[in-house]
């Protein structure tokens, strides 16, 4: 059960302004708990995962961080766990965590107790809706669901995920008794970057997650220019890219790296920021990788 966050737990320092980095574990099979105990022991202590067997391993994300957790002598307050519950459309209907025809509260019900039990928790520090629903009353009703486990003390804030719609994420956000504090989204060009869903996540104290950030912007990052600003500050063109999204303020990235010098690099820029380094010194020098993104500079 959700006991008051010390000021130095993991789920402090997200709703600090504070930057860091979530590790993402989509996409890792059976070698999800190996990758997940590399990251925590490189530094990693905010994971992200999916009661959604079709893309993630939710039970190995569990065992990585425990085994981690125990080798360094962590506690669960020391992280902060974010796993989501995923409507049947992106579920595989021959691998779910419920069953296809019960209700979608009762869906909603059973992913949560899953997870709880996969992750090695009686809470959750974040729990997302993983896409809403074609139907509006449906992404109400799931919600609602949700929310009963905030008031019950399991889960200790929401959030929403693939939700590109930003008069659909407003209009939750207005009928939401538990507001959504997090949006997790891909970044990239196909939706200009979401400008007005940063602009309201950036006025309503929400955390703005992205992920694919590396892999879709790939183009950009390897740039002469972008090699040289990045060279320029002591950092890869992805870490560069990471720290201009945490120099936004309200932006988090996620990192899926499986490279244990990638996962070191991408510790390290987290804990200098996290320390006080500045890499973007002007506005001018976030604008001009925000034009090389092909982002609206204004929209910052």
């Amino acid at each position: 059960m959700v006991d008051a966050a010390s000021p130095t737990s993991a789920f402090s320092v997200a709703h600090s302004n504070k930057p860091y980095l979530l590790y993402g574990t989509a996409w890792k099979k059976e070698q999800t708990a190996k990758f997940v105990s590399q990251a925590v022991h490189s530094g990693f202590r905010f994971i992200d995962t999916a009661c959604q067997p079709r893309h993630y391993n939710e039970p190995g994300v569990g065992d990585g961080w425990t085994s981690a957790a125990q080798d360094l002598g962590l506690n669960r307050e020391d992280f902060f766990l974010q796993t989501k519950f995923t409507p049947p459309n992106g579920q595989d209907h021959n691998n779910m965590p419920y069953d296809l025809h019960d209700p979608i509260p009762t869906q909603v019900s059973i992913s949560l107790k899953t997870s709880l039990k996969n992750l090695h928790t009686d809470y959750l520090d974040s729990w997302v809706l993983h896409s809403p629903y074609e139907d509006g009353d449906d992404t109400l009703k799931a919600w609602r669901a949700m929310e009963e486990a905030v008031d019950d003390g399991m889960v200790k804030q929401l959030g929403i995920s693939n939700c590109y719609d930003a008069e659909h994420f407003k209009w939750l956000y207005k009928v939401a008794k538990h507001k959504p504090k997090v949006l997790q989204n891909r970044f990239y060009s196909q939706t200009n970057f979401d400008p007005e869903l940063r602009a309201f996540c950036k006025e309503h104290g929400i955390k703005y997650q992205t992920f694919w950030t590396l892999t879709i912007n790939k183009d950009a990052l390897a740039t002469n220019e972008v090699k040289q600003w990045a060279e320029a500050k002591g950092l890869t063109p992805q870490t560069y890219m990471y720290a201009f999204l945490m120099s936004l303020g309200y932006a988090t990235p996620l990192s899926g790296t499986t490279s244990l010098r990638h996962m070191a690099e991408d510790v390290a820029v987290m804990e200098r920021m996290q320390n006080g380094a500045v890499f973007f010194e002007t506005d001018e020098e976030l604008k001009r990788f925000a034009r090389v993104l092909g982002m609206d500079e204004n929209s910052l």
